[in-house]
């Protein structure tokens, strides 16, 4: 019986890119039916919003999907479509691992590291607002909660123990944010002790941004919040070539979307020059 996947072509580079991913995933033999579905800006005509509930049913019905690029119009109301997918499937977990690869001009030959990041809380919570009637200031609240820094970190440890990889290194910044960074570090430590067989350490995150461009090699399994797993994940990506080189997996208990993390590049969309190796390493996480 063949597995049925929905399929989101996206925006600008991305139904050229998918399409070279599904030919490359069919070869392999893979019993997948796949699903095609809108979202992003090009679904705007066709449904009057970047994601349909067409969209969404088809995903709670499949449980898996491979997604190209989104592009959400600005200024037009619209909420980010990846967030607005994480949320709406609590897809607390963004997996980005980051390998040289042989024949990549890169700074590094030796990198082979994944960033496990939080991705349904912290300063992307959704809770801002402006704090004045001018609108001269505005603030936003961070959510930590003892739930879902468990789940992530556990999350972590297993993908560890699973893969054969040695250490989990927490990244946080408790010594500034005491109360919310502080409450993920404590359950770090905490769960830690569960893990006996996987080495764990913990690192502040603007020296683990240092560490990361002066020895890559000392990290294998990195974990962290939402904010710093957003911009330490596409730094990793910079070690080993670009965005370009680089998949993520969005994975919660009753759905996974993998995707490329790249954006739409619509300067080059249709001229066929556009590099389908992070769609297809999205496809292979999604075999996996």
């Amino acid at each position: 019986m063949k597995t049925k996947v929905t399929l989101i072509a996206g925006d600008g580079i991305g139904p050229e890119v998918v399409q070279a991913a599904v030919r490359a995933i069919e070869a392999t033999g893979a019993s997948i039916e796949w699903e095609p579905c809108d979202a992003g800006a090009s679904a705007i005509p066709k449904h009057g919003a970047p994601l349909p509930e067409s969209t969404l049913e088809s995903i709670r019905k499949n449980r898996y999907c491979l997604k190209g690029p989104l592009a959400t119009p600005i200024g037009a109301g619209y909420r980010s479509v990846n967030v607005a997918l994480r949320q709406e499937f609590d897809l607390y977990a963004n997996v980005r691992p980051a390998r040289t690869f042989a024949g990549i001009d890169a700074r590094y030959d030796e990198v082979d590291l994944i960033v496990v990041r939080e991705n349904t809380q912290g300063e992307y919570s959704g809770i801002e607002h402006y704090i004045d009637p001018s609108r001269s200031a505005a603030e936003a609240i961070s959510i930590i909660t003892r739930h879902g820094s468990d789940r992530i970190l556990r999350f972590a440890f297993e993908l560890a123990r699973g893969n054969g990889r040695k250490r989990v290194t927490l990244v946080h910044k408790a010594n500034i944010l005491k109360l919310t960074s502080g409450l993920f570090l404590e359950v770090g430590r905490d769960l830690s002790r569960s893990y006996p067989d996987v080495e764990f350490d913990d690192i502040i995150v603007d020296n683990c941004a240092m560490q990361l461009v002066r020895d890559p090699t000392r990290f294998d399994v990195i974990v962290t919040t939402n904010l710093f797993g957003d911009i330490l994940s596409d730094l990793t990506a910079g070690l080993v070539g670009g965005l370009g080189l680089v998949a993520g997996a969005n994975i919660g208990e009753n759905a996974a979307i993998f995707e490329a993390v790249h954006g739409t590049a619509p300067d080059i969309a249709g001229k066929g020059i556009a590099n389908p190796t992070a769609v297809m390493l999205a496809g292979a996480m999604l075999l996996d």
